[in-house]
């Protein structure tokens, strides 16, 4: 299975602990044989995240730095661009529903290249009973999945 992770699910690489939340995300979807994305935009997420627990002095930026950069290059990460149209046509449509147009283009990359989005974000997961996103979904990936990480594992 094609599966998009939120930005989330990274934020372990770049020394950002959660509670209650596995940091071998990717180990574990791999080992059961998923294909991982990421849309660019997670990238960008992940500097802004990182930036605010450096300039409160929780990180360094050395580790932020190499959270990165072990993401960006590791092969077994597939990025999805943002400015290919496809996708940001999709994000403009979704925009309508969601006011957060980050989480927007990671819909949007899920939605145009993969099965499912994993995502714990409770606006995104709402899309769920919106009768127009159902729409979308039909037109673009009849069977586009938005799931948590209990559902998937």
């Amino acid at each position: 299975m094609k599966i998009l992770l939120d930005t989330t699910y990274l934020l372990p690489a770049i020394g950002i602990s959660l509670k209650d939340f596995p940091r071998d995300v990717l180990i574990m979807l791999r080992r059961k044989g998923n294909q991982v994305f990421i849309s660019d935009i997670s990238i960008f997420e992940l500097s802004a995240k990182g930036a605010k627990y450096v300039s409160a002095k929780k990180l360094s930026a050395e580790r932020v730095i190499e959270g990165i950069r072990a993401i960006v290059f590791d092969e077994n990460i597939v990025k999805i661009p943002i400015h290919e149209s496809r996708i940001l046509l999709t994000a403009l449509r979704i925009r309508d529903w969601l006011s957060d147009f980050i989480d927007c283009l990671i819909i949007s990359s899920a939605l145009n290249q993969c099965d499912a989005l994993i995502s714990e974000d409770t606006d995104i997961q709402s899309l769920e009973g919106n009768r127009a996103f159902h729409e979308l979904l039909e037109m673009i990936n009849p069977k586009f999945e938005i799931r948590t990480l209990a559902e998937i594992t």
